[in-house]
């Protein structure tokens, strides 16, 4: 299983409108300054998000883009699934057919690391991000960094999240 940007930028741009909700809506454009993501990427993600429940839209002048549901009911495992990003650590997508028509030898463990993953990102809601210290310094930064210098920070430092014990 990897998570591919397609996932990582549609929890990042999430959590991105949950973290400005406070706001009557969140322009997509908006979320692509701060979090240095292409617009006609976001607008591609976020017709997959609004067609599974997962934001709201509005149109017209003021327009944009609100969470559907309160932060606190949408996890990262649904926000990744939105977007049809797999949670499979398997070779043959859970069908069993991974050694010619049978299941092979380490199919069972691949099946299990699947359902781990997967329980460890639905543990993990949006409301459950905003609040962490981490997320807010960073919002902070973003919020008085000068608007044309904005980018996405990419980088992999081990925060809690990468290190989860999933025994």
């Amino acid at each position: 299983m990897k998570l591919t940007t397609k996932g990582r930028y549609a929890v990042t741009a999430m959590l991105d409108l949950a973290v400005h909700q406070h706001h009557d809506t969140v322009a997509l454009a908006d979320i692509a300054a701060r979090q240095g993501i292409s617009l006609s990427y976001l607008e591609q993600l976020f017709a997959k998000l609004r067609r599974k429940g997962l934001v709201a839209s509005v149109r017209g002048p003021g327009g944009g883009y609100s969470l559907a549901l309160p932060a606190a009911r949408i996890s990262v495992a649904q926000i990744v699934m939105a977007i049809n990003e797999n949670i499979d650590a398997t070779r043959c997508g859970g069908e069993e057919n991974c050694h010619g028509e049978e299941r092979c030898l380490t199919h069972q463990l691949w099946t299990e690391l699947s359902r781990r993953i997967y329980e460890f990102l639905d543990g993990i809601t949006l409301a459950t991000l905003v609040s962490e210290p981490e997320v807010q310094e960073v919002v902070i930064r973003q919020a008085t960094r000068p608007k044309a210098g904005l980018s996405i920070n990419g980088s992999g430092n081990g925060s809690k999240y990468e290190k989860a014990d999933l025994s």
